[in-house]
């Protein structure tokens, strides 16, 4: 019985990934998962183990966050099975994915993260993704622990003003003068 009730959630975290053209973070899996009741928090993380085992997903750890993308055999796997999931646990997923798309996408396409570089510095790597294209990365170097987490932890909120901003600020024209650009 316990096996049966792990191969369902394996195949409900396989159709999830399938459904999108994106990787979902362990939290949007889980929130899915455990607000449905569908199982516990532990039970829902053997099956995130197992996939990871068996190649049907692989894991990315983004900033203590990881993220799950489906892998040609996870995709395989669900095309042969996905006929074991019962069609309201189906519905629900696609609609919690059509109701959550946006937020989904726009959690992962706005990446930071920092590493230390030398003896009390660290480098700080913010990205802007756009499917699969990378709009922007930036590496920054600063000196300490607490400005590389202040960088990360706001980046979500200004990515789109400093993109925006480089890109006003890049597009100029060079033979412009600042009286003109005050005007």
């Amino acid at each position: 019985m316990q096996s049966d009730s792990l191969t369902l959630y394996k195949l409900i975290i396989l159709f999830m990934l399938n459904k999108v053209d994106f990787p979902l973070t362990n939290s949007q899996l889980t929130e899915f998962i455990l607000d449905k009741g569908y199982t516990t928090y532990f039970n829902f993380q053997q099956s995130i183990h197992e996939l990871i085992e068996s190649k049907m997903i692989r894991q990315e750890t983004v900033r203590n966050s990881s993220h799950y993308h489906i892998t040609p055999t996870g995709k395989e796997t669900i095309t042969y099975f996905e006929h074991k999931i019962p069609p309201a646990i189906i519905e629900d997923a696609i609609e919690f994915l059509q109701n959550h798309k946006y937020e989904l996408r726009n959690e992962v396409k706005i990446v930071a993260d920092y590493y230390p570089a030398k003896k009390d510095e660290y480098t700080v790597e913010c990205i802007v993704k756009e499917k699969d294209s990378t709009l922007l990365e930036i590496k920054l170097n600063v000196v300490s622990q607490d400005q590389a987490i202040a960088i990360c932890d706001n980046w979500r909120e200004n990515s789109s003003y400093v993109y925006s901003n480089l890109m006003k600020n890049l597009m100029k024209n060079p033979t412009t003068t600042k009286e003109e650009e005050s005007n």
